[in-house]
């Protein structure tokens, strides 16, 4: 069945950028966006093509492929066909001579090519307004975000302790995995917005393998299938008694993401000093929630916690070694790694209805990396959870 994104979003959403813009680059005379989730994101289908967005005109999709599928698709209000970029150009009078574009994500070659029909001579980023526009999800992406956060609580919280078996390997797990979750709704990509980053689910892992070195921006780490293919889990790895189960992975529903990870115990208890550990994550996020209010910016937050942590905890606290990473959750939506970020130098103020991905974890050596990771919506009361409670460490006995 067509779902289709309703057309007063998509209006507002225009909109909201346009202020924006107004207000940042009062100069502005047009932006340009070519990127997949952000044409997504303003036209409700996902097109190989080119949006134009006139300070003083409407804003008008011109699509390549599938220009079928986009009118199937879309409410959006003017779509057009074009076979190249000069199809675009011949139906503009006088093209300004500065573009705003995603300077993050667009290749030297596409912008080449556009810049031979489009006299081009300054190009300035649009990525900032993009993602503060994109930062404060409307009452439909909301909804979107819970039913992923319901599927994401059902699949780690319940269903994945009785897929563990002693002697399956990670890769079992996540392709076990995978399958479960399409049958529950998630829309079967984990999509983010760092450089040349894939992935399918996220990091299922056994015991140390949540702590071995990877590209991966994140506290967490993971042997994958191969150094071809770091991803997913090792074929090698098997499950056995004593193994801490650590599952970070992505949800999503209709484009919309959470975040969330999940422990098991498997076969025996961990240490004490383990589970100590662990619940002291647990409570970091809890604090960290408790913060999600209008008003207060990421920077306050992760300076609050950072600040009130020993030096014998912050060892390998957000990472293992040297690999830790300097935040304590990110913002989250069409991509799972979206401004804001639970870090310094953010210092825009929370608004309602932003969302929020914390991961306070802390590796162990020879034991894994332990704690947690929840998706919370920013309200007056704090952070409210919408991927469930469970603190993790559940025993799989």
């Amino acid at each position: 069945m067509k779902k289709q994104v309703p057309l007063i979003e998509l209006q507002t959403r225009m909109n909201r950028f346009r202020a924006k813009m107004e207000a940042s680059n009062p100069d502005w005379e047009i932006a340009v966006i070519f990127s997949k989730i952000n044409l997504y994101y303003f036209t409700g289908t996902m097109q190989d093509g080119m949006l134009l967005i006139p300070r003083d005109d409407e804003a008008i999709f011109w699509v390549r492929r599938s220009y079928e599928r986009a009118l199937d698709e879309s409410l959006f209000s003017h779509i057009k066909p074009m076979d190249s970029f000069r199809d675009a150009a011949a139906s503009i009078r006088k093209f300004p001579s500065v573009a705003y574009m995603e300077t993050e994500v667009v290749p030297l070659a596409l912008y080449q090519r556009f810049q031979k029909y489009f006299p081009v001579t300054d190009v300035r980023s649009v990525d900032a307004q993009i993602a503060a526009v994109r930062a404060i999800k409307s009452p439909y992406e909301l909804s979107l975000m819970e039913q992923s956060g319901r599927i994401h609580q059902r699949v780690l919280e319940d269903r994945v302790p009785k897929m563990l078996k002693e002697g399956m390997s990670e890769a079992e797990l996540a392709s076990q995995l995978f399958s479960v979750m399409i049958e529950e709704g998630y829309h079967g990509v984990a999509r983010f917005g760092m450089f040349d980053t894939e992935m399918v689910l996220g990091h299922i892992c056994f015991g140390e393998s949540s702590i071995y070195p990877t590209y991966f921006n994140g506290p967490g780490g993971n042997y994958g299938m191969s150094p071809a293919v770091p991803l997913l889990g090792s074929r090698d790895r098997k499950l056995k008694k004593g193994d801490l189960v650590f599952v970070d992975i992505g949800c999503g529903v209709d484009g919309y993401h959470t975040d969330k990870t999940m422990t098991y115990m498997f076969g025996e208890s961990l240490p004490q000093e383990v589970i100590s550990v662990h619940n002291k994550c647990v409570d970091i996020q809890n604090k960290i929630a408790e913060m999600l209010k209008p008003g207060v910016t990421p920077s306050h937050i992760y300076n609050t916690i950072m600040n009130n942590l020993s030096t014998e905890f912050l060892k390998n606290f957000m990472g293992f070694g040297n690999r830790r990473v300097k935040f304590l959750g990110h913002g989250i939506g069409l991509l799972i790694d979206e401004l804001p970020v639970i870090a310094e130098g953010f210092s825009v103020p929370l608004q309602e209805g932003m969302a929020f991905a914390l991961e306070p974890k802390k590796g162990i050596a020879n034991i894994g990396m332990v704690g947690i990771e929840n998706t919370f919506l920013v309200t007056p009361e704090g952070g409210r959870c919408i991927t469930g409670d469970n603190p993790g460490l559940i025993p799989v006995y």
